[in-house]
């Protein structure tokens, strides 16, 4: 049995050196925990993030949770998880704040512009890099574009749009059965009673906020709960969502102030949908100031990354059977395919706002964000071109890119 110290420090490791998004952490992962420590079987690995493909949330953090409970049952899972988000959050915590205090300064405005023309090269590539996989099905390319059509042209709910793609691929002929292959060897199923208090624990914020006559948190928590529920296709997906809703939806937060958000998750460690944190920190800190904005930042990550946790818990136990399932394996490559279609949604969104200082809507049904072309900012556009020599052909890290770029920004404004 692995020692919790090793445990510990194992993942306190992946913590905190997990930057660059979902492929990096997933690729992270797989070294240590694959070829340095063998804690895991290469099968063992692949199935678990098909698993975490599968439910809704972060895979890379439920991925580093699934590890965890492998290897030490439910205590593992909550130590491998919660090192994996805690580094991250702390540091969102703080780029929040620092952000709530001077993020309207021009020095802050330029630092930022930097960051975000690299966040357009980074969500470019993460397209990029998904397209292979995604289109490989029959009828995905049709799939990808009508979700993204849905989204950016005819601003269809999220949800909407990923339920439609999966009722599409569940009732399509399903396939032959994968081949048998030897069962995996994990610990014994969690007792339902364990699973019903991970549910009530998650969901009981609610009804005390709705005690205690605090609408915004109530709202707040309601909102991150639902999204938890809905976020399948990965964090860019999720993202692309949080904005329709946040933004235009909403209101609570302005398209600058999203990409913001987007831009400073992207410089630090843990899953990149610790920006749901900054975003609740930012608007809690609107409505009343620090007080509110902790409370906010806190409700936000709990209702966030607890059921995570309860997905692992409940799911893991039972990954031969669902992944033998020709139905749900066919659904989940029409959600893929679906998927890059919101990440060109959420790609085209971002860079608009960033490239561009003035957007419109036409009137009417149909009404996609169009940029006033005349507002472009050639500033915004050399550093992205910056941006994207340092991560493509150069090779250059993520962090390395944005500090770069940062600087790069600050000296043009």
């Amino acid at each position: 049995m692995i020692p919790f110290s090793d445990l510990f420090r194992t993942f306190a490791r992946i913590g905190l050196l997990s930057f660059g998004g979902p492929a990096a952490q997933i690729a992270l992962m797989h070294r240590i925990l694959v070829e340095e420590r063998g804690w895991l079987s290469e099968r063992q690995f692949l199935s678990a993030l098909s698993l975490c493909m599968l439910l809704p949330g972060p895979e890379a953090m439920q991925l580093a949770t699934y590890a965890g409970w492998r290897l030490r049952g439910i205590a593992g899972g909550l130590v491998a998880g919660g090192l994996f988000v805690l580094p991250g959050a702390a540091l969102i915590a703080v780029l929040a704040a620092l952000y709530a205090a001077w993020g309207s300064h021009p020095e802050t405005e330029s630092l930022m512009l930097g960051v975000k023309a690299t966040v357009i090269v980074i969500v470019l590539q993460a397209l990029w890099r998904l397209r292979r996989k995604a289109l490989a099905a029959p009828g995905a390319p049709v799939i990808a574009a009508l979700a993204f059509a849905a989204l950016y042209v005819a601003q269809l709910p999220f949800p909407l749009v990923v339920a439609a793609a999966a009722l599409w691929g569940w009732s399509r002929r399903a396939e032959a059965p994968l081949p048998e292959a030897p069962p995996l060897v994990a610990p014994r199923p969690t007792r339902p009673v364990t699973l019903l208090a991970w549910l009530v624990l998650w969901l009981a914020p609610l009804p005390l906020l709705l005690l205690a006559g605090q609408r915004l948190l109530f709202e707040l928590a309601a909102f991150f709960a639902w999204l938890a529920v809905v976020s399948f296709g990965g964090a860019y997906a999720v993202l692309a969502y949080m904005a329709q809703e946040v933004v235009q939806a909403r209101h609570w937060l302005d398209a600058r102030q999203m990409a913001d958000a987007l831009g400073l998750a992207e410089t630090t460690p843990g899953p990149l949908i610790l920006v749901t944190q900054f975003t609740g920190q930012l608007i809690g800190h609107a409505a009343g100031g620090w007080t509110l904005a902790a409370a906010a930042s806190a409700l936000t990550l709990w209702m966030t990354f607890v059921p995570c946790f309860l997905w692992i818990f409940a799911f893991a136990p039972h990954i031969e059977r669902l992944l033998a399932r020709p139905r749900l394996q066919s659904a989940l490559s029409a959600i893929t395919a679906a998927v890059l279609g919101v990440i060109a949604n959420l790609s085209l969104w971002f860079a608009v706002n960033v490239l561009f200082g003035e957007t419109f809507r036409p009137d009417g049904p149909i009404s996609p964000l169009l940029p006033v072309l005349q507002s472009l900012r050639p500033e915004a556009l050399a550093l992205a071109l910056l941006a994207a020599l340092l991560l493509i052909p150069l090779r250059r890290s993520v962090p390395t890119t944005l500090a770069v770029t940062a600087v790069a920004g600050w000296f043009a404004g």
